[in-house]
């Protein structure tokens, strides 16, 4: 049902009245945020607007992330949903934002999901590599990996990717894994983390005992 009213609601324009279905990702994204960035990439490919959604949405990402005015208003959750949604369609208006981005945010406004725009972003983006034809990969280890290191896991990687991928790969240290790492591959997620092993060690001992 939800996908249903974000069809209707991203699909407003002259140019995406065209057809009733939503264009499927080309790779599949989970939660909220990533259905409303599957719905706005339906939305996007049938109006010829992808690239344009994109440097949309980086725009929009950039004032996310340095001013904190515009954090603020995102994430209060005491403004009404007709105020959120006037202020991000005038917002868009000044950044001159297309149509499909424009019905995007204010969407999100609209549905009291405005808090959910920067995940919804990363959704997008991640639909946008795949569309690319590129794969993004995380690491994410609990101590800097050294070159050594770092080299040996993209030798790795490369051997599953497909002939002419692009492969980007960013590296995040989190201690609280403890050890091992945490991978990331395209909508893929793989633990081979010390601390969730020791996890599912607790685990096994609590219901043996």
């Amino acid at each position: 049902m939800a996908s249903q009213m974000l069809k209707r609601s991203l699909s407003m324009s002259s140019v995406a009245r065209a057809g009733s279905n939503l264009v499927k990702a080309p790779v599949q994204t989970h939660g909220i945020e990533g259905r409303y960035a599957s719905a706005l990439y339906s939305a996007a490919h049938k109006g010829n607007q992808l690239d344009q959604v994109d440097r949309d949405l980086q725009t929009v990402k950039g004032i996310l992330e340095e001013n904190e005015k515009f954090r603020d208003f995102v994430r209060d959750p005491t403004l009404k949903a007709n105020k959120k949604k006037a202020t991000i369609a005038e917002i868009a208006k000044k950044l001159g934002a297309c149509k499909e981005t424009g019905n995007f945010l204010a969407l999100l406004a609209e549905n009291g999901r405005l808090s959910k725009l920067s995940a919804a972003i990363s959704s997008y983006e991640s639909i946008m590599r795949a569309h690319r034809g590129e794969l993004f990969v995380q690491v994410t280890t609990a101590e800097p990996l050294n070159r050594g290191n770092e080299g040996a896991l993209n030798d790795v990687l490369s051997q599953f990717t497909k002939k002419g991928q692009k492969v980007t790969v960013t590296y995040q240290v989190k201690p609280s894994i403890i050890g091992g790492l945490i991978l990331n591959i395209g909508d893929k997620y793989v633990d081979l983390s010390i601390a969730t092993k020791i996890k599912k060690y607790r685990e096994a001992i609590a219901s043996a005992i």
